[in-house]
C-alpha cells in the first residue's frame, strides 16, 4: 500500500474512532507528522509500521476512560494494541506489521521491551508532540 493511501485510511479510521475528540485526532495527525520527519533520518525503518503506529497509537485511551473512567499510560498499552489490530486488519495491513504495530502500540509509554526502531521513532514523536503541547498549555 502507498504510504499517502495508508495514511488516508488510516486517519479515516481515526476520526470514525474518535469523533468528536478533535483534540485527539489532531494530536495523532502531529505525532504523524514528528515521526514522517524522523523517517528522513532512518530510512532504515518501515515506514508503514512507523506511519500505522503514529496515528494509531493513543486509541486505548477511549476504552480505558469508558470502562475506568480514566486512562493513563498503562491502560493505552492495555487497551490499545487489539483496537489498533482491529483496525489494521479492516485496511488489510500486512499481518506481521500489524502484529509489531501492536506491540509498539503497548509498549510507547514504558521502559522498551523491544529493540525495535520504530517504536523509538514512536516514542521520539509523541514526546515532541506532548512537549510542545505543555509548552503551549494544551496539556
Amino acid at each position: 500500500m502507498k504510504h499517502e493511501q495508508l495514511k488516508g485510511r488510516l486517519i479515516t479510521e481515526l476520526v470514525n474512532f474518535f469523533a468528536p475528540d478533535y483534540r485527539r485526532i489532531t494530536h495523532a495527525i502531529e505525532v504523524l507528522k514528528y515521526a514522517e520527519q524522523m523517517l528522513e533520518e532512518y530510512p532504515e525503518a518501515d515506514a508503514e509500521i512507523v506511519i500505522a503506529s503514529a496515528v494509531l497509537h493513543d486509541v486505548g485511551i477511549k476504552p480505558s476512560e469508558a470502562e475506568l473512567g480514566y486512562n493513563n499510560g498503562k491502560t493505552q498499552e492495555r487497551y490499545g494494541p487489539p483496537i489498533a489490530s482491529e483496525i489494521l486488519q479492516r485496511i488489510d495491513f500486512d499481518a506481521a506489521k500489524t502484529a509489531k504495530v501492536a506491540q509498539i502500540i503497548g509498549n510507547h509509554h514504558s521502559a522498551s521491551r523491544y529493540d525495535y526502531l520504530e517504536l523509538e521513532i514512536l516514542k521520539s514523536a509523541d514526546r515532541s508532540v506532548n512537549q510542545l503541547d505543555a509548552q503551549q498549555g494544551g496539556g
